[in-house]
């Protein structure tokens, strides 16, 4: 086994594009933010005839991504060797060097230290072929380098995550330290891959591919009956990367886009809860979804007796059929009246769904492999208390997009109470019981639901269920090992199988 890459150092001249008003070149801050939660030890060189403010000016922006500056003289770079094997505290690895090409020959003398010298040379990597270095083009195959050298080192025993997803979403998931570039302790090391770089050489590093592909959704059309991989569109990237998993069985994901289709639908999950059925025998408790119906038009003159045949009473909430993935999936409803649903402005088709008292508590059930958690939080208020705030507005439908807020009530909170109340009758056995059984109902390996408790019967209805939530309610030091073990497991039984 050879050394690891324990830390990365980069020319400053890579990054600052302009000091007198500080900027990055294109790319280095999206590599940066790639970098600061990698679990690798990051600095940033400068020369010695860097100008004193310039110098401020690196030293600040390192400061914010959480870096280090070190002096690094390219006529006498072992000078500064020293120093930053101290600051690093021995660092036990290789130190890998991002220069520009007009420094290889200076620094090149580095790697008979043990460093990787990396030059970024927008010829190409054929320009470095007999220099003993490697070349890159774009900022973004840095990572690449890494994760290859990391790999040659362990071998086998190391597995490779790629990962896709929006850059918020990332950052979310990285700052927690989920995504470490240094192996993690059950062996996983992730790869972000990004659409800028040809897909097969990133994939030719990755064993295993988390995604979010609902981030990736060009559109979704639900009104007609034939299969859904039919009707969603994905990212030119997406269908590539789905071409290249079909076509190399020794690469896969973790959940496959077919099996994420179903969470597209709220059709199709309400269709699926209703086979909760079989897990309320001889129990107190019962957990089921909640009374829905489907409409393709707000203008029916038979829509109140639907409702009333769907077990649906006033008020209820309205929600697109797509769940997700599309700008307008999440704007949603309260209806109080019949003819609320006149022109009701909500995404067609929709699913009309049973508004459950539920004393403003939801519960986020989060399933990471074999292992579930939860999280208590507040929701929206119970429908009398809604009622009331919307008979000020003559009862008019509460729009509102769930994402950026819920319904509330001026003047209403709910009380400690009545959440310690909702918290008392929260039956963890029995929400365990339904995460296993959609984990295989929907072949799913880490998803997440809500659950509120009825008010009065006390069942417990799943009104919503998500791919690859966020979990960020559950404490990292819980929830990120359990993440790893989740893709950890998957990948160990797909090998097997």
């Amino acid at each position: 086994m050879g050394s690891l890459v324990k830390g990365v150092m980069i020319h400053e001249s890579l990054l600052i594009h302009d000091y007198a008003t500080p900027s990055f070149h294109s790319s280095a801050h999206s590599l940066l933010r790639k970098l600061r939660h990698s679990n690798l030890h990051i600095g940033i060189s400068f020369s010695p005839s860097l100008p004193h403010n310039k110098v401020n000016v690196l030293k600040k922006m390192a400061m914010e991504y959480s870096f280090d500056c070190f002096l690094l003289d390219d006529e006498s770079s072992f000078d500064g060797v020293n120093e930053i094997t101290l600051s690093w505290g021995g660092i036990g690895g290789k130190i890998l060097f991002l220069v520009p090409s007009d420094k290889k020959v200076a620094f090149g003398q580095l790697n008979n230290l043990g460093w990787i010298i990396v030059v970024f040379d927008v010829e190409g990597a054929g320009a470095c072929e007999s220099s003993g270095v490697v070349c890159i083009s774009k900022l973004e195959e840095l990572p690449m380098i890494i994760c290859a050298s990391i790999r040659k080192a362990i071998g086998d025993g190391v597995v490779t995550v790629g990962y896709i997803m929006k850059p918020s979403r990332e950052e979310d998931f990285a700052k927690r330290g989920a995504f470490p570039m240094n192996p993690s302790p059950n062996g996983l090391m992730f790869l972000p891959l990004t659409f800028e770089l040809p897909l097969q050489s990133q994939l030719q590093l990755v064993d295993i591919v988390l995604h979010k592909a609902t981030d990736e959704i060009i559109s979704v059309d639900l009104s007609g009956s034939s299969e859904s991989s039919n009707r969603i569109t994905f990212s030119a990237g997406m269908q590539e990367l789905q071409r290249y998993m079909e076509h190399h069985s020794d690469c896969f994901a973790i959940d496959t886009l077919d099996k994420i289709y179903p969470v597209l639908d709220r059709l199709k999950i309400q269709q699926i809860l209703l086979g909760l059925d079989a897990l309320n025998k001889e129990r107190c408790r019962a957990i089921r979804g909640p009374h829905f119906l489907k409409v393709n038009g707000f203008n029916d003159p038979d829509l109140a007796q639907s409702l009333s045949e769907a077990k649906l009473s006033l008020p209820s909430i309205v929600k697109p059929q797509v769940a997700c993935g599309v700008a307008d999936a999440h704007s949603m409803a309260i209806t109080f009246r019949v003819e609320d649903f006149k022109d009701l402005n909500v995404p067609l088709p929709a699913i009309v769904q049973e508004y459950v008292d539920h004393s403003s508590t939801i519960f986020k059930i989060y399933v990471l492999g074999e292992q579930v958690f939860y999280a208590v939080k507040k929701s929206i208020p119970n429908a009398d208390v809604l009622t009331k705030s919307s008979e000020r507005n003559e009862l008019r439908p509460l729009l509102f997009d769930s994402l950026k807020s819920l319904p509330t009530s001026t003047g209403h909170s709910t009380g400690a109470d009545s959440i310690k109340t909702n918290v008392n009758s929260f039956d963890l056995e029995l929400v365990t019981d339904a995460a296993n059984w959609l984990a295989r109902k929907l072949d799913l390996t880490i998803f997440g639901f809500d659950v509120v408790i009825q008010e009065g019967t006390g069942d417990h209805v799943i009104v919503d269920v998500n791919y690859l939530p966020s979990f960020k309610e559950v404490p990292d030091d819980i929830a990120v090992p359990a993440f790893w073990n989740a893709i950890r497991h998957k990948f160990e039984s797909r090998k097997r199988r």
